[in-house]
């Protein structure tokens, strides 16, 4: 079909000509735009790295000139020399207020202690207490002595992760009796990690970037998120930061939970070698290329929009008038009768389309004709049977049964033959073609009410029809071949107890009418063969026209109504069969089925 179609090949064409350069441009513009915007955004974090690494190392390197004043004081490093010989008043005076000035000279040192290297004395002072001389001092940073002693700087950090814990560093010094190498003491300084913590997290966004800090083993010194630093020992991109040999770098990662860039810059080596490391996943390098190419984007779509509106219009202009027609004909080939279509112009093509319509009218004149044909037979066949019998004789025969049956004392029989007597009364009436919905319910109920007697407990019905529908006039007899159909084809006793509801509910301007059944339903196959054969009027199997009740209901309901009314059949989800006619309040067509000239 595509290959046939003339407006098809026309807007493919355009279409073609206008999205391949378009999205082209589109595509070359997000990715150069990507690009730059991450050297852009790598080149920007990079610097914000080094410049926090010179504010880190200025801030230890502090740390290291209060650990290295003390070599400025000849008296203090006489005393460490022979602690036990200058032990006077005068000594120890300065002694404290030595460790006084380094333990006031930065906000975040809580203590500063000296342990002597050859007997098992120290000297302690913290904030909150005086300057305490011990003849004990404990083992407990000997590890980290040891450190610093190998140390080429005779200096040691000892840190722990800065957001899990002790939120203190501890800065070990050696102190040397220079220029020999021989070790007085260890002088060491803890510390609050306020400056530290206030430093780091100035150097990255929380909501979209991480930023860490290792020691020069690959230990986690700070980390802004919990989980890295809950599972350290599988953190892959570590090790890889730790084999780099260079001071500073950026990496690109793709690996387990984070995927984007890692820029790392390293301290020096005398204030501790730690190396920071900033993780930018890619979702905010490429944030501001996205609305930049957004923003072309939309400025191509809307050409394109542009571009394709003019190609539809030109393509829709050209070929509608042709596809309408051939659609048409498609409907009428499919037994669809009911054409329409506003003019397809004044050209030839036009000319051609208003010729059709014409056909197409004449066409639905004669079947019309014909049906009111063929339904004027038919009533005109039930007449001549109806007037082979003589009413009053049948009245009064069934009367006088009926009178017997009460002198006999079988009531039963007579409200039988009562309700037969209003059945064969109303049907016989050939004076009204429209009836009050009343009257129908009415003898229906009568109906129902023999096959009732007939059935007993294996059959129920019921009537739910508001007291507004009961006064709309409906064709005569419109339900009964509905009722018949349902104990002719879906009705079994062997099978539980039949059940029939009819319902009656005005609804806007049309009254609905809605007879269920809980018989044994239609298949689709079959429903679909209804219903072609209400336009078809097809014959069934064996030669006998399938369902003539239901197509007759639908014939008299498109001559009454003018073609307004509808009838729909479908099987229910709980079971059975149901039946809707949709009925216009007014009549809109003729009013009396035998009455055509």
């Amino acid at each position: 079909m595509f290959r046939k179609s003339i407006r098809n090949k026309l807007i493919a064409l355009l279409l073609i000509i206008t999205i391949l350069p378009f999205g082209t441009s589109i595509i070359i513009t997000y990715y150069q735009t990507k690009e730059a915007f991450k050297d852009l955004v790598v080149q920007e974090n990079s610097n914000l790295l080094y410049q926090g690494k010179i504010n880190l190392q200025n801030y230890l390197s502090e740390l290291n000139g209060l650990t290295l004043s003390l070599y400025n004081n000849p008296d203090f490093i006489n005393y460490m020399r022979a602690p036990e010989k200058d032990d006077n008043y005068i000594t120890i005076g300065m002694v404290r207020n030595v460790l006084q000035t380094i333990l006031y000279a930065e906000d975040n040192i809580t203590r500063v202690q000296i342990s002597f290297a050859d007997d098992n004395r120290g000297i302690t002072a913290s904030k909150r207490s005086t300057v305490v001389f011990s003849d004990r001092v404990s083992d407990a940073y000997d590890a980290a002595y040891k450190l610093a002693q190998i140390s080429p700087f005779n200096y040691h950090i000892e840190t722990d992760q800065l957001q899990q814990g002790r939120n203190t560093i501890y800065v070990h010094r050696v102190l040397r009796n220079v220029p020999s190498d021989r070790v007085l003491a260890f002088l060491t300084l803890e510390v609050g990690t306020e400056k530290i913590l206030e430093l780091s997290e100035n150097l990255f966004t929380k909501e979209t970037e991480e930023f860490f800090i290792l020691s020069p083993t690959g230990d986690l010194i700070y980390s802004s998120n919990p989980v890295v630093a809950s599972e350290q020992e599988e953190q892959e991109w570590i090790p890889a930061i730790m084999q780099s040999d260079a001071e500073k770098g950026t990496m690109e990662w793709e690996n387990g939970e984070f995927q984007g860039v890692m820029m790392f810059d390293r301290t020096e080596l005398a204030v501790g070698g730690w190396i920071l490391v900033k993780r930018v996943p890619y979702s905010t390098l490429y944030d501001n290329a996205f609305v930049v190419t957004k923003i072309n984007i939309l400025f191509g779509v809307i050409g394109l929009c542009l571009v394709i509106l003019a190609s539809l219009i030109v393509s829709f202009k050209i070929t509608s008038p042709i596809r309408v027609l051939l659609q048409n004909i498609q409907q009428v080939k499919e037994g669809n009768m009911k054409v329409q279509f506003e003019s397809l112009g004044n050209d030839e093509i036009g000319i051609l389309g208003y010729r059709f319509k014409q056909m197409i009218e004449r066409i639905n004149m004669l079947i019309n004709r014909e049906y009111k044909l063929e339904i004027e037979n038919k009533t005109n066949q039930l007449k001549v049977l109806q007037s082979q019998l003589n009413p009053h004789f049948l009245y009064n025969a069934l009367q006088s049964i009926g009178t017997l049956a009460l002198k006999n004392n079988v009531p039963q029989i007579y409200t039988l033959l009562t309700h037969l007597s209003k059945i064969m009364r109303y049907g016989m009436n050939m004076e009204e073609d429209m009836v009050p919905l009343k009257k129908e319910i009415n003898y229906l109920k009568a109906f129902l009410l023999l096959q009732k007697e007939r059935f007993g407990e294996h059959f129920e019905y019921d009537f739910d029809v508001e007291e507004e529908a009961l006064n709309v006039e409906v064709p005569k007899m419109i339900l009964q071949p509905v009722i018949e159909n349902y104990f002719k084809h879906g009705f079994d006793i062997r099978e539980g107890v039949g059940k029939i509801d009819i319902t009656g509910k005005v609804k806007g301007e049309y009254l609905h009418l809605t007879i269920r059944d809980n018989g044994a339903g239609v298949s689709e196959g079959r429903l679909a063969e209804i219903y072609r054969g209400f336009s078809e009027g097809n014959p069934g199997r064996d030669g006998e026209e399938t369902h003539i009740g239901l197509r007759n209901i639908y014939t008299r309901m498109q001559l009454y109504y003018d073609n307004l009314a509808a009838l729909r059949l479908e099987n229910h989800q709980d079971g059975g069969f149901m039946v809707t006619l949709k009925l216009p309040l007014e009549v809109g067509g003729d009013r009396d089925e035998g009455n055509h000239h």
